[in-house]
């Protein structure tokens, strides 16, 4: 779905004139408030929020990251399988499907190319304002909540030593497997009505695909 569509359409801003319908940039949502101190990766300016797509600025995850660092979609398969969508479409290209790595680095092992990224606000903040080489900021990509999302699954793929993921708390470590392809079968098949935290969006999502592909009929 083109996204400035996605965004007018989530504002309530579709303005039908006869038979046709035409797509008005929504009022952005307020800028939320942040106890983090937010810096680009590539050198270590500020990062301005309000740059942020005008929608879903302030849903409950959000909100949390915002305050705390700590990305709360990890383990819930409600965003998992958004995450993931989202990943295949806008990142597998340079960083593989599963994170292996491709133009871009591996996401899905103990290495990372900046070890901030090691914490999900050091994920954030690459992703959000880029990086170097071809890593581009992708501010003007995805809404904040998707934000939460990718990053949700670019944890849930991780194989490698439980040890090494510093983002985990200690009741998640205890029930870390490494990724495997079954797994990533499973959250595929997921139905859209997953109970969770993403669950709402999901819907959304789903009932705004549906109005765009009967207009396309």
């Amino acid at each position: 779905m083109n996204i400035k569509k996605m965004i007018a359409i989530y504002g309530g801003l579709v303005i039908g004139v006869g038979s046709a319908a035409y797509a008005a940039e929504p009022k952005p949502e307020p800028v939320p408030p942040t106890s983090l101190d937010l810096r680009t990766t590539v050198d270590g300016s500020p990062i301005d929020l309000s740059t942020s797509l005008p929608t879903e600025r302030d849903t409950p995850g959000v909100l949390k990251f915002l305050q705390t660092g700590v990305d709360p979609y990890i383990d819930d398969p409600s965003c998992l399988r958004l995450g993931q969508s989202l990943f295949l479409s806008d990142c597998s290209g340079c960083h593989g499907e599963v994170g292996e790595g491709k133009i871009g680095p591996g996401l899905n092992d103990d290495y990372w190319t900046y070890p901030k990224n090691e914490h999900d606000q050091g994920v954030f903040e690459t992703v959000y304002g880029g990086a170097r080489a071809m890593m581009g900021p992708h501010n003007g990509d995805l809404t904040l909540d998707q934000f939460m999302q990718v990053i949700a699954w670019v944890r849930h793929f991780y194989k490698d030593p439980v040890d090494k993921a510093y983002w985990l708390n200690a009741e998640q470590k205890k029930n870390y497997k490494p990724y495997t392809e079954a797994e990533g079968k499973r959250i595929a098949a997921l139905p859209i009505s997953t109970p969770g935290q993403c669950q709402a969006t999901a819907l959304k999502e789903k009932k705004l695909q549906d109005e765009e592909d009967k207009e396309a009929q």
